[in-house]
């Protein structure tokens, strides 16, 4: 068994991806991990593949009763008198299809986990992170500086969550709490082949007119992203990334990671916003 000599860490949305790959590694690393899952296989499997100080915790971040139960949960298991080394909030999904006929129920998912679930989380867990001198690191993504056709709720939640850092972080860090946002480019993760399959849901539902506007475009664009997935960023490079945000004496504000990260924030910053429609148009054939 790992040494616990780091203290401890909870990383939400620890099932797959890039929430698992991060509770592997700082698991490795000396932490001791709680590991928000929703399935207890999940939670077994986590186990079976750490060095023995992964605790599962079952933890939907939009439930509030499971929000609680978990602070309980985690602060029992500490020893007296400690906190949290460390709080990442990596939860979340994609409803993807165009804003024009996407559900409001499906805009409003989409916020609940990847916006309010996570402060929810970070409101519950504070005072833990306040007594171990702890730091929260919110995953981020490129979607914060490229709002993509089809992925608009996506990226409106992205955004958010860069709201919600920087403010958190002038707030916090009086008391000498840091919060980071780690933005990573895109990454194979099962969150993209969620996002499709609900995304082709929808869209066999829309009427003849609607699929003619969006079905091919969409479709065009998905296949790019699946041209690319074999020079995605992989979840344990993002995974170091959090380690050096949660273990640095002094974090970053962002982390970028990945050479599209790097490209798209540049073009955020000087590329005039007429051009880019103008290049998103023709890719898409629209």
């Amino acid at each position: 068994m790992v040494e616990r000599r780091k203290g401890s860490v909870l990383i939400t949305g620890a099932s797959t991806g890039i929430g698992k790959a991060c509770a592997l590694l700082l698991d490795r690393s000396g932490y001791r991990v709680f590991a928000g899952i929703r399935k207890e296989k999940d939670g077994q499997r986590l186990q079976t593949e750490g060095t023995g100080n992964i605790f599962p915790i079952t933890l939907d971040i939009t439930d509030a009763d499971q929000i609680a139960k978990a602070v309980e949960t985690v602060t029992d298991a500490l020893e007296p008198g400690s906190g949290l080394a460390g709080l990442v909030n990596n939860a979340g999904i994609v409803m993807a299809g165009p804003l024009e006929f996407l559900p409001i129920d499906s805009l409003r998912r989409q916020l609940e986990v990847n916006v309010i679930g996570h402060v929810a989380v970070i409101q519950a867990f504070l005072p833990l992170i306040q007594k171990g001198c702890g730091r929260i690191v919110n995953i981020g993504s490129t979607a914060a500086f490229f709002a993509a056709p089809f992925l608009g709720a996506y990226a409106a939640s992205k955004f958010a969550m860069e709201a919600v850092a920087d403010s958190l972080r002038r707030e916090l860090l009086p008391r000498g709490i840091f919060v980071s946002v780690v933005e990573p480019g895109y990454t194979e993760t099962p969150i993209w082949d969620k996002g499709y399959d609900q995304a082709d849901q929808l869209m066999e539902g829309f009427a003849a007119h609607a699929k003619d506007l969006y079905v091919n475009p969409f479709n065009r664009g998905r296949k790019f992203l699946d041209k690319g997935r074999h020079q995605a960023i992989s979840p344990e490079v993002i995974a170091k990334a959090v380690s050096r945000a949660i273990g640095s004496k002094r974090p970053k504000t962002r982390y970028l990671v990945g050479t599209d990260t790097h490209v798209l924030a540049l073009a955020a910053k000087f590329l005039p916003d007429r051009l880019g429609d103008w290049l998103t148009r023709k890719f898409l054939g629209t």
